[in-house]
């Protein structure tokens, strides 16, 4: 079917929808928290008995019966139960969302649009000491179908040390007059700082925007482009594919998470009407938009985290497109991706200090949007907390124990909200999985324990860290993500 560019913004009128099962899924979690108040009872009753003359772990004689205030010990196990009730809200989001994918209503509003009056669109491209991968994006920009003349592709070249400029102005002499060069030699460092800067070099409204090591496919322009024919729309997204999964277990771990994150949690977020994330590469602003909420924050780590929330709080829409596949290059060394996540969070978690009030208190959202983007907001501190509640239930067990139901309540209580908590984003991975129809997969769903445990204390890390950003007024440190293919010969 096809479109002009007069297809209106109707055309998104698909009604979200949740399934049977997710309304079952919500009398589960009900089930849950019952569970959860008549543990938490139980181990009450269980401590209003005297404590054995000789407790079963041996402990300091501070500690003996009568030491410990019975108040302190209440309070203990209402920050546990807080902790717990947490988990099982996000471990209630993942599961919706994964129903939702697989029984839901899927909306690809945009899809169709192929023949239009195409606007002039700019591609930027951040690159800082790409010089093995530039080439790549280069090359597919060149072959795009996207019509030559409403195209200008800038390589934003941001200080860079190695032979990326050096490429860079080969693929210009080799296509005078396609690609226009921005060599930035000084300025503030991070991308959000370059794109801020490359701005000036901008033709058109729409500014498609790529990672240097990310390979864009022939008709993708196009169908990020699509979108913006809606006036509201001030941001789209498609999907990040790795191109390096056979690498070692680290990149196919990689490429299951990415799975759970696009094929499943952007689409069921796009499907349900709440917060589809722009994510800073293979997408695109409407720099009017941009403009009206204030420009390009160049004081973060996540840009793209930043500029999604301005645009909600200012009535913009964010599109994501699932079949918008680009493909990218992921970490292949553990200490690579620790820094990339380390980034990611501390990045995230700005956004949080800076607009989450104003997200919750906000009268131009919905309900379901400002909810779902106060818990896509808090993501990134469930680890630390996740910490805590282990400290917490292992505190109960140590200083409680006496009878059998004192010493194993606790224990089952960091089982259950553990794994039906955090881990729940594994439900995600495994959907994703299934949908992308290679099952073999699967089989290294459980080996992805390990990157969780990796996530886990690299999050909690950048998130002390970031607070003593806050209280010795560090600056912002930008840690490039290495890259490992082999410079082009081109």
């Amino acid at each position: 079917m096809k479109h002009s560019s007069q297809t209106p913004a109707s055309t998104d009128l698909y009604q979200p929808s949740l399934s049977r099962a997710g309304y079952a899924v919500a009398r589960l979690g009900q089930a849950l928290l019952a569970v959860g108040l008549l543990a938490l009872q139980a181990t009450a009753w269980a401590q209003s008995g005297p404590l054995p003359e000789a407790p079963i772990v041996p402990l300091p004689a501070v500690l003996v019966q009568g030491s410990w205030p019975h108040a302190l010990m209440a309070l203990v196990a209402t920050l546990l139960f807080g902790v717990i009730v947490v988990m099982v809200v996000y471990a209630l989001r993942h599961t919706v969302l994964t129903l939702n994918r697989l029984f839901g209503t899927q909306r690809h509003p945009y899809l169709d649009i192929d023949i239009a009056d195409w606007p002039q669109i700019t591609v930027l491209i951040a690159a800082h000491n790409e010089e093995a991968v530039v080439a790549g994006c280069l090359g597919a920009l060149i072959n795009s179908n996207y019509p030559a003349a409403r195209i200008k592709i800038v390589p934003v070249n941001d200080r860079s040390t190695d032979g990326t400029e050096a490429i860079v102005d080969d693929w210009v002499r080799r296509y005078p007059g396609r690609i226009t060069p921005f060599h930035r030699r000084g300025g503030k460092a991070g991308k959000a700082a370059a794109l801020k800067d490359a701005l000036a070099y901008v033709e058109g409204d729409i500014v498609i925007i790529f990672d240097a090591d990310y390979v864009p496919g022939r008709g993708l322009l196009k169908q990020l482009v699509a979108p913006f024919f809606d006036p509201e729309v001030g941001a789209v997204m498609g999907r990040v594919v790795p191109v390096n999964t056979g690498a070692n277990l680290l990149t196919r771990l990689l490429d299951l998470e990415r799975a759970g994150g696009y094929q499943v949690d952007q689409q069921a977020r796009m499907n349900l009407r709440l917060v589809p994330q722009y994510g800073g590469t293979v997408g695109g602003v409407r720099l009017s938009a941009v403009a009206a909420v204030g420009g390009w924050n160049d004081n973060t780590l996540a840009e793209d985290t930043d500029i999604t929330y301005r645009l909600l709080l200012n009535g913009w829409k964010t599109v994501y497109t699932n079949r918008s596949e680009c493909y990218e290059e992921v970490p292949e060394d553990w200490a690579v991706r620790i820094k990339q996540v380390k980034r990611w969070s501390k990045g995230h978690n700005q956004v949080l200090l800076r607009y989450g009030y104003r997200f919750a208190t906000s009268p131009y959202l919905s309900t379901r949007e400002r909810v779902d983007g106060l818990l896509l907001l808090f993501v990134f501190t469930l680890p630390p907390l996740l910490l805590l509640g282990w400290v917490l239930a292992m505190g109960l067990y140590l200083f409680n124990a006496g009878t059998l139901l004192t010493e194993l309540i606790p224990v089952f209580a960091l089982m259950a909200y553990a794994t039906v908590g955090n881990f729940a984003a594994f439900f995600e991975m495994a959907m994703a999985v299934m949908l992308d129809g290679n099952r073999r997969r699967l089989r290294l769903l459980p080996m992805s324990l390990l990157g969780f445990v990796v996530s886990l204390f690299s999050i909690s890390s950048s998130v002390f860290s970031l607070l003593l950003d806050h209280l010795l007024h560090r600056e912002m440190v930008w840690d490039k993500t290495v890259r490992y293919r082999k410079p082009s010969i081109e």
